[in-house]
């Protein structure tokens, strides 16, 4: 026997669950940002000005690394601002050292990636 209404309440009764969900964590600081080769023909713009957020909570040795311009060679706009993040210190690690670019003699402008140490 075919009853509509059970039909209908069993087909939206999953749809509700959707929206009840409880939030969850935060999701986890990254722990060092991948080591990446980039090499521009010319230097970056000037930095940004960055106003640090207090730390994420529950995080007490949640450290902030600043923004930096990443090269994207795109014909238009060649730079891109990553803004800055706080991340979590690795184990046995002190002090960040933030990333920079350097200029190369008959190479171009090349990234030094950011470091712990």
């Amino acid at each position: 026997m075919y009853r509509p209404m059970l039909a209908v309440a069993l087909m939206a009764a999953p749809l509700g669950l959707f929206g009840c969900a409880a939030p969850g964590p935060p999701p986890p600081l990254p722990e060092q940002p991948a080591v990446s080769l980039l090499v521009s023909p010319a230097p970056p713009p000037p930095g940004h000005e960055e106003l640090v957020p207090p730390p994420p909570q529950g995080e007490p040795d949640a450290v902030w690394q600043p923004g930096h311009w990443r090269y994207t060679g795109v014909a238009d706009n060649p730079w891109s601002w990553l803004p800055g993040q706080y991340v979590r210190v690795p184990p046995g690690q002190t002090m960040w050292t933030p990333g920079r670019w350097v200029g190369q003699p008959g190479v171009g402008w090349q990234w030094v990636e950011g470091h712990w140490a």
